[in-house]
C-alpha cells in the first residue's frame, strides 16, 4: 500500500520534474528525484522493520561507477537507493518499465531497460548504460539476474562489466545480506523484521585492463562479494 500510494503523493513533484527536464535545469531535476527516491526507500525499510548496518562507506568514490551487488530479494533495491551513496538508475527488465507510475520514477532516475529476449536491444542498452557513465550519472546492476533468496551467490553476468570498461570507469562491489528475510523467506511471502548488513567495498578499476582481466573480472568481483559473507560467517 506504501509503495503505491508514495507515487500517487509524488505525481506533482514527478510533473515538476519533467518540467525542469524540459527547462534544461537538469541539475535541479536530479536533485529533486534522489530526494523523493531516496525517502521512498527509506520509508519503506522503515515500515518492513529493517534494521539496515551498513560498513565501508569511505569506500563511495566521487565520481560515476557501477555498483554491483549480490542480490537475495525485492528488498536489494530499496537498500541500494536508500544506503549505498546517492540513488542511482537501474537496469531492470523490460517488463518494469511497463508499470504506471512506476515507469515515470524509473526514467528520472535515469534507469535502464533491457528485454533478455532480444540480443540488439541488450547490445543498445550496453551503450546507453556506458554513455550514462560518461554524463556523470552512476548505475546500479544485480548481475546475477534472478533473485538467491538467501542460497548461494550466483555466476555474475557479464553486462555491468562491459558498461563499465566501455566507459572506463570503477566498479564497486556492494555486499547484501538478510534481504531475503523480510520477504523472500517467510511463509507466503509475508514482510516480517529482519537485520541486514550492507558492505561497501572498495573500487576496482576497469580502465586499462587486458582482455584476459575483462574477462576474469565478474567473478573477480563475485568472489569480493562472497568474502564479505564468509567473514561474517
Amino acid at each position: 500500500m506504501y509503495f503505491w500510494l508514495y507515487l500517487l503523493i509524488c505525481a506533482p513533484l514527478s510533473a515538476y520534474a519533467n518540467h525542469l527536464e524540459h527547462r534544461g535545469e537538469m541539475e535541479r531535476c536530479d536533485r529533486l528525484v534522489e530526494r523523493v527516491v531516496q525517502n521512498w526507500a527509506r520509508r519503506l525499510l522503515w515500515l518492513a522493520g529493517a534494521k539496515v548496518e551498513v560498513s565501508g562507506r569511505q569506500n563511495l568514490p566521487d565520481r560515476a561507477a557501477v555498483y554491483v551487488g549480490d542480490h537475495q530479494g525485492n528488498f536489494d533495491v530499496p537498500v541500494m537507493l536508500a544506503c549505498v551513496g546517492a540513488p542511482r538508475g537501474l537496469i531492470a527488465k523490460a517488463e518494469l518499465g511497463r508499470l504506471p507510475l512506476v515507469r515515470v520514477w524509473m526514467r528520472h532516475l535515469h534507469c535502464l531497460f533491457v528485454d533478455r529476449r532480444n540480443p540488439r536491444a541488450g547490445a543498445e542498452t550496453l551503450r546507453q548504460g556506458a554513455e550514462l557513465l560518461k554524463s556523470g550519472h552512476g548505475l546500479t546492476i544485480f548481475p546475477e539476474g534472478t533473485r538467491s533468496r538467501g542460497g548461494a551467490v550466483g555466476q555474475f553476468q557479464g553486462g555491468a562489466f562491459r558498461i563499465a570498461s566501455m566507459a572506463g570507469t570503477p566498479i564497486v562491489p556492494v555486499t547484501i545480506e538478510g534481504t531475503h528475510r523480510l520477504m523472500e523467506s517467510n511463509k507466503g511471502m509475508r514482510i516480517r523484521p529482519a537485520e541486514v548488513r550492507v558492505t561497501i567495498h572498495p573500487p576496482v578499476e576497469t580502465d586499462g585492463l587486458s582482455r584476459e582481466e575483462l574477462r576474469a573480472l565478474p567473478e573477480r568481483v563475485r568472489q569480493i562479494i562472497i568474502g564479505a559473507m564468509e567473514e561474517t560467517a
